[in-house]
């Protein structure tokens, strides 16, 4: 799931992020904190590789403040 589960965002959602997960064209996006928490989020609006926009923007948040990142903080 971290480097295929985003479409052709899944690099750049894989650095910025660090949690394996998947997004759908629908706006959610499943995301695994492994041996932590699994975590769902929804926001309709897709960007330009089409993943959730405040999505990937609210995990990108979790994991800073959490350091869940599979990458460390």
């Amino acid at each position: 799931m971290l480097t295929c589960g985003h479409y052709d965002g899944s690099g750049d959602f894989a650095f910025r992020v660090g949690l394996p997960g998947k997004s759908g064209v629908g706006g959610g996006i499943l995301a695994v904190a492994p041996g932590r928490a699994s975590i769902a989020v929804w926001s309709p609006g897709l960007d330009e590789t089409g993943n959730s926009l405040l999505g990937s923007i609210a995990l990108e948040m979790l994991a800073a403040r959490t350091g869940w990142s599979v990458f460390g903080t």
